[in-house]
């Protein structure tokens, strides 16, 4: 007998093609979806003796063809949290979670304990962060000036009164105030002084001879005093890298810190007592591009007999509501791939105050009393095991050290303008860190991350208070690197450079434009940090550290000055008739006098003091030439970036003198992090930026050569590279020409013949990364859901305030899209698992839902060695 199926049993309901495609999005068996699908169904035909749902929970108002779909997607989502289970605050999603996020994740276990708990109120939750230990951390009031406090003293005492007690003067609470290493360092800073001062003394006076009138013309006064200034800018760099040059070539300094760890014992235990966190603040960073390198730092780390002293901590401030759900997954993935739950954590700062200081702080305040240490590392750091558990046996050997920085070294880059650069970093970079050491011994600079941190003094000194007053350079500060570590050395603890310790990785920006904006960032810090040179209780080479940061970018807008005034001069005299008596009373004559020889030896010494460092770091790797491609390549590598610094510098001079000009100013800076990929700069963008450089460069050129075409040489390397910055900045920043000098065996690091195996595992994790979810996902999809609805802090007591304008934001989200939701709206929704889970539901059986809810597209999971997970196609 045969039958024949009416067209309406032909039609698959609604109701089963709801489920179907949900059911196509989570990780289940066939015969778990058979029985989901059973589960459901027994329910629809139950579902007239029940309590209709719109009496369970508000439903937005559907017409009858709709209620199908919607009602098939609750009773999937009961059926999901179990016959037993009533649909939890609300939502029949909510309930589900658990169950949701155990079918994707399984169970995992932290301490014998789930990682995913259900409380007593029927909520769940996933703690991605330690149990708080709460400590205090309260800024200080900066001191006064020390002009001030002199002056304000002296009046005291004439008034017969004692004079006002120093709060900083009571901080000195470090056992290295006065290290046995203080008098080296105090003889040797007189004789770096001694050196840049006479050599200063001795340019000027020949730059004396080399102008016309010798220094008697008011103008001439200008340019002397601006060449003494910049004179001993170099001279001071210069006798750092000879100083670095002279550690390097007899095998190191006495006083270097890092000899106090026995380096033949790698594997010497650390006390269970010296626990340490490794933190890593992001805000809006590539969160593939963060935890690949957060992940190779781990497995580095699990390498080593010392994992069980270690925390990780992803400390985010990222205000994008896509790269918030991404950094959850990716935080989830990564512990999942790793084995590090409860070693592993993530923490999402609702409340982003003070940038990355605010960032740390934060941090000190919840968790800093748990570790007597802390790493700190930037978004793009990637260190290895060893060089981590050096860090912590140099601290345990060294009970006075705050601090100890490492010198990361630059890799990762293929762009040709990043090649040159960590070429010139990997080259040069090791004399001026050791001639900085030989300065500074335990009074170093501190440059924010890949360093390790003593946590209590760092809770007790370094608290940031804001900079009074007005004004651009007032307020939080911005570059906090150097003040933590003057605070440090204030209250007495040593602050140290472990210049030649190994593992210690960071990139740098791809191109010229993208260094320049990080370098925007820097230049207002240090203008900021400049106010306070001058306040009392800071030691004298930390008030050197605030003057060579300020001296960092304050030199462009003074050596365009200089510049300006030599054309200024060169006019003058071109235009304006000979002056011969400049003095009044003067018998003789004063011939002006142009000496184009000596202005030639001038120049050439002061080429000397830029470019001979260069030539002693090239000599002193000659030995291991190999490493760097051969001894050809490694020459003629430094002789083409000599060629390129020196094209480069009037664009840098022209980008610093107006972000000096700015910060004064007053004008806005926008604090975005770096890219963190092989950017190459357009065409379109270089004339953007680079325009008026090429207009200011000809321009310049013509008017030299309409006053004297002689003169036109002399200012060449200026002019010229001004008129070509645009086809530099564009051809630097390819890929093709990076990987070409490469091929050639130009600009060779031994990062780059022998890749570490913390960078290759780095690539490797971000190139087999798999899309990142966004915002739409954790609505949409059903695992991602799980995922943010269980991190969240379910909030069961609200307002009834608060409760409608979740329901209305729910409502107007459903209907809307997610294209009409601001940024704020979408950080409401991920913070209340409630309202999110409610969307959830909805959007999967809601005829009103937007059509950008349903286009979405499906994610493929990673990290398939611990549970089957969930086949995502494209």
């Amino acid at each position: 007998m045969e039958l024949h199926l009416t067209p309406r049993l032909k039609q698959r309901p609604a109701q089963a093609a709801a489920c179907e495609r949900y059911l196509d999005r989570l990780p289940v068996s066939p015969e778990v979806r058979s029985e989901l699908l059973a589960d459901s169904a027994s329910l629809a035909a139950a579902a007239a003796s029940v309590t209709p749902l719109a009496a369970v929970t508000p439903v937005i108002p559907v017409t009858a063809d709709g209620r199908d779909a919607q009602e098939a997607i609750t009773r999937l989502q009961s059926s999901l949290a179990g016959k037993d289970t009533p649909p939890a605050h609300g939502s029949s999603a909510y309930a589900s979670v658990q169950r949701r996020f155990a079918m994707a994740y399984g169970n995992p276990q932290v301490g014998g304990a789930p990682l995913l708990r259900r409380r007593d109120d029927g909520t769940v939750k996933v703690d991605t962060g330690p149990a708080p230990e709460r400590s205090s951390m309260v800024p200080r009031q900066w001191p006064p000036h020390i002009v001030t406090g002199c002056i304000r003293n002296t009046w005291r005492r004439m008034l017969g009164r004692p004079p006002v007690p120093e709060t900083w003067d009571t901080l000195h609470d470090g056992p290295d105030a006065e290290g046995k290493w203080h008098p080296a360092g105090s003889h040797r800073r007189w004789v770096l002084l001694g050196l840049v001062g006479i050599q200063t003394v001795l340019a000027t006076y020949f730059m004396t001879n080399v102008l016309p009138y010798h220094g008697a013309d008011p103008l001439e006064i200008a340019i002397l005093v601006l060449f003494a200034i910049l004179f001993s800018w170099v001279s001071a760099g210069f006798w750092t890298a000879m100083m670095g040059f002279l550690v390097l070539a007899k095998g190191g300094d006495k006083h270097l810190i890092s000899r106090s760890a026995a380096p033949d014992r790698p594997d010497a235990p650390i006390a269970s007592e010296a626990r340490t966190a490794i933190i890593m603040p992001i805000c809006n960073e590539d969160v593939t591009r963060v935890f690949a390198g957060l992940r190779a730092t781990y497995e580095s780390l699990s390498r080593t007999p010392h994992l069980s002293n270690f925390d990780f901590i992803v400390l985010s401030d990222s205000g994008n509501p896509d790269l918030r759900t991404a950094e959850h997954d990716a935080w989830m993935e990564l512990c999942r791939a790793v084995g590090g739950f409860g070693r592993i954590f993530y923490r999402w700062r609702r409340h982003r105050v003070k940038r990355k200081t605010g960032n740390v702080a934060d941090f000190c305040r919840r968790w800093g009393s748990k570790y007597r240490y802390m790493v700190v590392l930037d978004a793009d750091s990637v260190m290895s095991g060893d060089c981590l558990a050096t860090l912590v046996r140099l601290m345990e050997a060294n009970p006075g050290a705050g601090i100890i920085q490492t010198a990361p070294l630059a890799v990762g880059r293929e762009t040709l303008y990043a090649r040159v650069q960590q070429f010139a970093t990997r080259v040069y970079g090791p004399l001026f860190t050791a001639g900085l050491h030989y300065w500074q011994l335990g009074e170093s600079h501190y440059w924010g991350h890949n360093a390790i941190i003593r946590v209590k003094p760092f809770i007790e000194h370094c608290a940031l208070a804001p900079l009074p007053g007005r004004g651009p350079l007032s307020g939080e500060i911005l570059s906090h690197d150097f003040v933590e570590a003057a605070l440090m050395r204030r209250a007495g603890w040593g602050v140290w450079i472990a210049y030649d310790l190994e593992g210690s990785y960071e990139e740098l920006p791809p191109n010229l434009l993208d260094e320049v904006k990080r370098d925007r960032r820097w230049c207002q810090g240090n203008l900021m940090n400049f106010r306070l040179w001058l306040k009392q209780g800071f030691h004298v080479v930390h008030r050197a550290v605030f003057l060579t940061g300020i001296m960092a970018y304050l030199s462009a807008p003074l050596w365009l000055l200089f510049l300006l005034l030599s054309t200024a001069m060169l006019a003058k005299h071109a235009l304006v008739p000979p002056e011969y008596f400049t003095q009044q009373y003067q018998l003789f004559p004063t011939w002006p006098e142009w000496h184009p020889e000596k202005a030639l030896a001038l120049f050439s010494a002061t080429a000397t003091l830029l470019f001979l460092p260069k030539l002693a770091s090239v000599v002193l790797l000659m030995k291991q030439a190999r490493r760097y491609g051969g001894a050809v390549q490694l020459f003629a590598s430094m002789l083409i970036e000599v060629l390129l610094s020196a094209l480069l510098a009037p664009t840098r001079m022209l980008f610093h003198t107006k972000f000096v000009v700015a910060a004064y100013s007053g004008w806005g800076i926008s604090w975005k992090s770096p890219p963190r990929e092989d950017a190459e700069t357009t065409w379109g963008e270089a004339f953007r930026r680079h325009g008026w450089h090429t207009a200011l460069g000809l321009a310049w050129g013509g008017l030299v050569y309409w006053l004297n075409p002689s003169y036109v040489l002399w200012l060449l390397p200026i002019v010229g590279s001004l008129a070509l910055s645009i086809p530099l900045s564009v051809m630097l920043s390819r890929v093709s020409l990076g990987r070409a000098s490469r091929n050639a065996g130009l600009f060779m690091i031994p990062e780059e013949t022998l890749v570490p195996r913390e960078i290759v595992e780095t690539q490797q994790h971000v190139e087999n990364a798999a899309e990142t979810p966004n915002f739409v996902d954790a609505v949409v999809d059903p695992v991602t859901n799980a995922l943010m609805c269980a991190t969240a802090t379910p909030r069961v007591v609200q307002p009834e305030s608060a409760r409608k304008r979740h329901e209305s934001l729910v409502e107007h989200a459903l209907t809307h899209g997610p294209r009409a939701l601001t940024p704020a709206q979408k950080h409401v929704l991920l913070g209340n698992p409630f309202a999110l889970a409610r969307l959830h539901e909805l959007v999967w059986g809601s005829p009103l839902a937007d059509a950008g809810w349903k286009d979405t597209r499906m994610l493929v999971r990673r990290a398939a060695n611990v549970v089957p997970l969930r086949p995502r196609a494209a």
